[in-house]
């Protein structure tokens, strides 16, 4: 249960002098015991109205209580301190306990020409409730004043009260002379910062003794009485400022949040966590069973996050974050005129999933939208790494930032491999207003900054932790930060402890990176090397237009310029002198596909030639698939006639006679030419019997079947071996992956292992379909069970090894039921097996092949042939007569046996069609 709110209804406390003629002195006043000032003082107030209640103090008649010690004022500095009588503290924790926060009715008999007032309070709504003196005194905490005559009957029962704790012995009327309940007081510590971590924030049982303000009060340390300020970790409330006349002049709503937090904690027994030290005073916060102070002033708008001392709150940050944002989305008092950074967006505006298509820098991404729009999003609160000093660079070098600046590559390349190509869940914090250029800034435009997470990590605060950037310090009532600025600030606090990246006091990584672009005499040099090297691993800086990018290369250290070879991809828009010339039409598609597919992704390529401006010529491969291919494919590009003489031209000829037949894009009018037909001319020659050993590892429903060669099968263990290794020490984050169709992936199967696969569909996040390339076996998973295929496990280091066939001179049976015994009867006898294996003929689907037992050479289709399982496919051609001969005698010997497909005779002859069989 939390504290409760005061009721806003007012009872203000007359002073006697409202009192009218017709109410006797004796009549009563309510209101609520406040503050204990010792055994004889008590401070009432009312009940507030639209701010703090008026206070009276009432001095109980007719008795004495011990006067609690008094700190030595520091104007004097000749003064000493003066100590507790005794019984002073007692009877004021008497009081302070029963009193306090309690309904009270109080009476006046007497005021001074000072003021000062004297009556009797009782507890309750009237005067018929228990009489504070008459306690006090019977306790033996207080005695009546000296002199005092028994003439009315309230002091008749002092002296009764007075005399029956005397027999009893009580308080001060027992034996000894009380210096036991003498306190010895503490006003000061001699090391803070040694006394605030001997207690190793272990709550220490304490009484608020006095509220300097909402979050500032003074406490009494139980039980060795140290009297130490405690301001609240993590939070200010509006204060008192105090002129130079000694007034002090309340801020706006400091007196109510004095008042707020005086009505739940003065003089109420707490427990307080020691948190931290600034001087003299203490960090910490104060828990009382029904609540946290802390929070609760945040949440209503009495205090505002402060971030000096929010990092020592030991009972989460993000806590003190939440209270006031609830306070502000309400405009909660001291946030009444409060406007949010992002009040001027939509929701969906302001939190929406988006790809990652560029890294531009440290701090900002381009992401696509589900819309299809790209966005440029800034990373909220952190600055990217940038040179110190004004003399770091030579001026005479036209400065690369990315290379030049300590720390921007590491940071570029971490931002570049954790997101691109990435979905991430964008959370917009505020939007900075575009700013105009001075003599030293830059103008910069609209920035819209936001957390970005994927798969729950967030990247500002996982590039801070690794020095790879710096936390933004803000004023205090700067709003414009991240929503998770607390995390950031522990982030790089651990970053600078730890000395990485930027708090290192290490060298600083250098990049001698060289850009031969353009400079036709050192790309002439470096071109055998790169020929030599055959495929070599880049990185796409940029991308020019849809066949012409600029690459990275990391083994060399150098930049290219890069165009792809074998095709014609339309021009693109050119700036001329006194000229723009428009772009070819489908030039800007051709661009962006390219984007889309390679920018600042890892890819392969193979140079094969150099044209006179120094630009290298030849091939990219992105996930195992050809740049240039993909192209035609998209009938974004046509087939130049210079790839003739390319391992590739029969792929790039099958890509753009598929697009043409689409007529799409740059073939929307290509209209077909007949062409004559030529009659293939078979050529007669002998069958070719070279069998090789296989390992069988699936075999499909229409009776084709999956198979690895036995010679890499120990290639395929060991990269396994290596695959699992590699992902056990940096497993894929769940939920990171996007599948997409045609991509290769890891997955991982029902054995908890993981293995290479393609994806061949996406109905859904939870259903993407698989295909094991190593194994042929099929599934579908949730993409949480897919991950990321590392670099040096893909298809370029190992080709798949799972190979489809089907059996050569065999039909297939139609009937459902037919064709499970046929598959049944297979995988009993070859499923997880090795055998031998030739290839008889091609065919447009898959190799059709004869299989053989690897201990009995026994064939395995004619055994299916012998079983009745399958009927025999008959061809023409003169090398197969021999085995064609085998397989029919064979059939002939089951259909006599009336075995399986044939136990109700020759059924060919009328109902062949029927069960999808022809003679």
């Amino acid at each position: 249960m939390g504290f409760i709110h005061v009721g806003q209804a007012a009872l203000e406390l007359p002073t006697s002098g409202d009192l009218p003629a017709s109410v006797s002195h004796s009549a009563g006043i309510t209101g609520v015991s406040h503050c204990v000032l010792s055994g004889c003082a008590i401070i009432v107030r009312g009940q507030p109205r639209g701010g703090p209640p008026p206070e009276r103090q009432i001095n109980l008649s007719n008795i004495r209580a011990g006067n609690l010690a008094r700190r030595a004022a520091a104007t004097q500095p000749d003064a000493k301190d003066t100590p507790d009588e005794p019984w002073a503290f007692p009877a004021r924790e008497f009081l302070r306990k029963k009193l306090i926060g309690k309904e009270v009715c109080f009476t006046i008999e007497n005021k001074t020409p000072q003021g000062r007032e004297y009556g009797m309070i009782y507890l309750g709504k009237d005067t018929n409730g228990e009489n504070i003196a008459e306690s006090l005194v019977a306790e033996g905490l207080a005695t009546r004043r000296e002199g005092m005559r028994a003439n009315n009957p309230e002091q008749n029962r002092l002296s009764e009260c007075e005399e029956q704790a005397k027999a009893a012995k009580k308080g001060m009327w027992s034996e000894g002379n009380g210096s036991h309940t003498i306190r010895d007081l503490k006003y000061t510590i001699e090391n803070p910062r040694h006394f605030v971590d001997s207690h190793h924030q272990k709550p220490v049982n304490a009484i608020i003794e006095h509220v300097r303000d909402g979050s500032v009060v003074r406490a009494l340390l139980l039980p060795d009485y140290y009297l130490v300020t405690v301001m609240l970790s993590g939070i200010k409330c509006p204060t008192f400022r105090r002129e130079a006349d000694g007034s002090e002049t309340p801020e706006p709503f400091a007196a109510e949040a004095k008042f707020f937090t005086e009505s739940r904690l003065l003089q109420r027994d707490v427990q307080i966590i020691l948190e931290s030290c600034h001087n003299q005073n203490i960090l910490g916060t104060i828990l009382h069973p029904n609540g946290n102070i802390t929070e609760l002033l945040l949440k209503e708008g009495f205090a505002r996050c402060v971030d000096w001392s929010i990092a020592v709150y030991t009972r989460g940050a993000e806590k003190l974050r939440a209270a006031e944002r609830f306070a502000k989305e309400r405009r909660l008092r001291i946030w009444r005129d409060y406007v949010a950074p992002t009040a001027n967006l939509d929701q969906k505006d302001k939190q929406f999933v988006a790809k990652v298509m560029q890294v531009l820098n440290a701090d900002a991404i381009v992401v696509k939208l589900n819309s299809g729009d790209y966005k440029t999003i800034h990373l909220s609160s952190i600055r990217p790494p940038r040179l110190e000093g004004e003399n770091t660079q030579d001026k005479n070098k036209k400065l690369r930032p990315l290379y030049d600046i300590p720390y921007m590559f590491e940071a570029r390349e971490f931002l570049r491999k954790k997101l691109i190509g990435k979905k991430v869940n964008v959370t917009v914090d505020y939007i900075r207003p575009a700013s105009p250029a001075t003599e030293t800034v830059p103008a910069f435009s609209e920035r819209t900054c936001a957390t970005v997470t994927i798969g729950g990590i967030n990247i500002a605060e996982a590039l801070v932790s690794k020095g790879l950037a710096t936390v933004i310090r803000y004023r205090q009532d700067d709003d414009q930060r991240s929503s998770h600025y607390d995390e950031l600030l522990a982030a790089e606090a651990r970053a600078i402890k730890n000395g990485k990246g930027l708090h290192s006091k290490k060298e600083v990584p250098i990049h001698r990176v060289a850009d031969i672009s353009g400079d036709t005499q050192k790309a002439k040099q470096f071109l055998p090397f790169l020929q030599r090297a055959g495929r070599s691993e880049a990185v796409v800086e940029y991308v020019f237009s849809g066949s012409r990018l600029k690459l990275y290369l990391p083994k060399e250290t150098c930049l290219i310029t890069f165009l792809l070879a074998g095709i014609e991809c339309p021009r693109g828009a050119r700036n001329l002198p006194g000229l723009v010339q428009e772009g070819e039409p489908f030039s800007e598609e051709a661009t962006l596909f390219t984007k889309e597919l390679v920018l600042q992704r890892e890819v392969e390529v193979e140079v094969e030639s150099m044209d006179k401006a120094g630009n290298f010529i030849g091939w990219l491969h992105i996930d195992g698939a050809n740049l240039s291919v993909l192209l035609v494919e998209h009938a974004l590009s046509k087939v130049h006639f210079t790839a003739e003489r390319s391992s590739y031209y029969k792929s790039l000829l099958s890509a753009e006679e598929a697009a043409k037949q689409k007529k799409e894009k740059v073939w929307a009018h290509y209209e077909e030419q007949p062409v004559e037909e030529v009659m293939p001319v078979l050529e007669e020659k002998e069958r070719s019997a070279s069998y090789k050993p296989v390992f069988v590892t699936e075999i499909t429903d229409d009776l084709h079947f999956y198979v690895q060669d036995v010679e890499t099968g120990t290639q395929l263990e060991k990269l396994m071996e290596n695959m699992r290794n590699d992902i056990a020490s940096h497993p894929p984050v769940e939920g990171s992956y996007a599948p997409r169709r045609g991509e290769f992936c890891i997955a991982k199967f029902v054995d908890g292992e993981w293995y290479r696969a393609r994806v061949e569909k996406v109905e859904s996040p939870a259903k993407v379909h698989v295909f094991y390339i190593d194994y042929g076996n099929r599934e579908v998973l949730p993409s949480t069970r897919l991950g990321t295929l590392p670099p040096a496990f893909s298809t370029r280091v190992l080709p798949a090894q799972a190979t489809e066939y089907a059996f050569a001179f065999i039909q297939v049976p139609q009937d459902d039921d037919a064709r499970t015994d046929a598959v049944d009867s297979v995988v009993r006898d070859i499923q997880n097996t090795q055998c031998l294996l030739n290839v008889e003929h091609l065919s447009s689907g898959c190799p059709h092949v004869t299989l053989q037992f690897a201990d009995s050479k026994g064939d395995v289709g004619l055994g299916l042939v012998k079983e009745g399982l399958v009927m025999v496919e008959v061809r023409k051609e003169k090398q197969f007569q021999k085995v064609i001969t085998e397989y029919l005698n064979a059939q002939e010997s089951a259909k006599s046996a009336r075995l399986n497909l044939w136990r109700y005779g020759d059924f060919r002859a009328d109902d062949a069609d029927e069960f999808g069989y022809s003679r």
